[in-house]
């Protein structure tokens, strides 16, 4: 698969670092559809009940908030940071394969099988995240990082968008759970392709870049910041509000509403062309309202768009509610990203990256728990998605009117792209 990016680098290197990376972001974007927008279906066809659905979204969050740390200590015992990637990577890429077994054991068994399909390999995923941070940053310098991001989230909503679409036909012709099966299998082999992209980066940075000078401030704990407590509680509400209501969203289209794969599929392709379209504006919006203020009218168009599925009497309307979901999520992303940037000193970067990391982790553990348990005492459903409709217009609410409401409200600072796994 060859990828045509016109990027203006010097060397030769990291023209092929550049290549490299977006080829990387593409094949795991046509892995990851599998993940991201069947695996829940699946695991509703398996019979999982909403409590299993919520561990299935949220223990690889917890896992990933512990295994993170051990990243550094990874690296410390490798010779570079290829080398430090290539076992977790592998271990991470399992998460494509272990599903297809699920149908071979038990009925009882399938849904625990599951959980512990992508369980495990959250443990190499926050080890081989960390490599890869690093990686990229020796890949290309700094001058490209902002052009490098932004082809890297489009080549990933690419990837997703067409192997949505063709996994969505696929699992509609062909017999289940055969249709899964093969569809994990073919994502495993798209997540070898990035994987093999990957490994084939080089370092230039470190042999380019001028050392760092002598007088360079210590780090200091983000823990100990009032800016970075800020952000994180910022983090931490936008997050557990957005995903409280994520397990149980396949459920009320599928149970209520008999969606099937294909309308899913359609689904996911809504939210993202519609989360591909807000990106070429938030430069605009940030420079005029600020990261904060964007974050908090963000989160208000994804209560507006749980309230429509809860509410909708039929599929096509839900579509919408995609495209809000979906442009509106984006939006939140880019906005905490560039609000978790300005509020960071540069000598302390890579310490608030990972404090940064373990507080998304928290809150992506916690927030699919609270509809999950809701919907497994018998509520129904409509009540859940509302509940979690309420839940994110008051983070909005909060984000921007809350004790938190003056906190460095940049108009000058664009925010960059995070194309990322």
């Amino acid at each position: 698969m060859r990828f045509g990016v016109s990027v203006d680098c010097s060397l030769p290197d990291e023209r092929a670092n550049y290549r490299y990376l977006v080829q990387d972001i593409t094949w795991f974007g046509l892995a990851f559809a599998a993940t991201s927008r069947f695996l829940s279906v699946y695991a509703i066809r398996l019979g999982a009940t909403p409590l299993e659905l919520g561990l299935i979204s949220s223990l690889p969050a917890i896992i990933l908030l512990f295994s993170s740390a051990l990243g550094g200590w990874w690296l410390a015992h490798s010779r570079t940071p290829q080398q430090a990637l290539l076992l977790p990577g592998l271990g991470h890429r399992l998460l494509f394969l272990l599903p297809a077994f699920a149908p071979f054991l038990p009925e009882s068994w399938q849904p625990a099988w599951l959980i512990f399909s992508v369980a495990v390999p959250a443990i190499p995923q926050g080890i081989a995240s960390i490599a890869f941070m690093v990686l990229m940053r020796q890949a290309v310098h700094d001058r490209l990082m902002p052009s490098l991001l932004s082809h890297r989230q489009m080549a990933l909503n690419i990837g997703i968008g067409i192997a949505a679409l063709a996994f969505g036909l696929w699992l509609e012709q062909a017999p289940f759970p055969l249709n899964y099966q093969v569809m994990f299998v073919v994502a495993f082999l798209f997540a070898l392709m990035s994987e093999r992209a990957c490994l084939k980066i080089r370092a230039i940075v470190p042999a380019h870049d001028p050392a760092p000078q002598a007088t360079t401030p210590p780090q200091t704990s983000p823990w100990r910041s009032q800016r970075f407590l800020r952000v994180a509680t910022v983090v931490l509400a936008s997050h557990i509000a957005f995903t409280s209501i994520v397990p149980v969203t396949p459920l009320r289209l599928i149970d209520d509403l008999s969606a099937n794969e294909g309308f899913l599929a359609l689904f996911g392709l809504a939210e993202l062309v519609a989360g591909a379209t807000i990106t070429l504006f938030t430069s605009r919006i940030v420079a005029r309202i600020g990261n904060q203020a964007m974050i908090a009218a963000a989160m208000i168009g994804t209560a507006l768009a749980a309230l429509l599925i809860a509410l909708a009497p039929s599929l096509p309307l839900t579509l919408v509610a995609a495209a809000l979901s979906g442009a509106s999520w984006t939006a939140v992303g880019v906005g905490i990203y560039g609000f978790f940037t300005e509020n960071t000193p540069p000598q302390s970067m890579t310490s608030y990256s990972i404090a940064y990391q373990q507080v998304i982790g928290l809150g992506l553990f916690i927030g699919p728990m609270i509809g999950s348990t809701l919907a497994n005492s018998g509520t129904p459903l409509v009540l859940v998605v509302l509940a979690g409709a309420g839940l994110r217009l008051a983070a909005g609410a909060f984000i921007e009117h809350g004790i938190f409401a003056r906190i460095g409200r940049s108009r000058r600072l664009r925010p960059a792209m995070k194309g990322v796994k």
